[in-house]
């Protein structure tokens, strides 16, 4: 089993930032990889990020290529998600994930274990 409590989410203006983190219990393993996703009323829950335990390899959706850094804290068992130059796009309440058996895996249904998620409101 493994526990995600994501914080860090908020109300921002449009070209501000905000640091998400995911703080993980449990059976994390170096082959795990760790991905947030994002998810706005009425739409899909869409891939933002993911990084493997260890080598800490990334991966990025278009969308966010640029703008968001996923990074993880080993001691810490801890992943974050630095969003720069926000848009109003970028709204949605984030989640946190876990995959110990797909690598980098950017499908919501590759992931096992999912956090409650956090709320990010971008103002225009």
């Amino acid at each position: 089993q493994v526990q995600l409590v994501e914080s860090g989410g908020g109300l921002v203006q449009a070209g501000g930032s905000l640091r998400l983190s995911c703080a993980a219990s449990g059976r994390i393993f170096s082959s795990s990889t760790m991905g947030w996703f994002r998810q706005a009323p009425g739409k899909e829950r869409e891939f933002v990020a993911a990084i493997r335990w260890s080598g800490g390899y990334t991966y990025y959706s278009d969308s966010v290529k640029g703008r968001f850094t996923i990074s993880r804290d080993n001691a810490k068992n801890t992943v974050y998600l630095q969003m720069n130059s926000l848009k109003p796009e970028d709204t949605a309440n984030y989640y946190c994930a876990v995959s110990n058996f797909i690598s980098m895996a950017t499908m919501p249904e590759n992931y096992s274990y999912w956090g409650q998620g956090t709320q990010v409101t971008v103002s225009s």
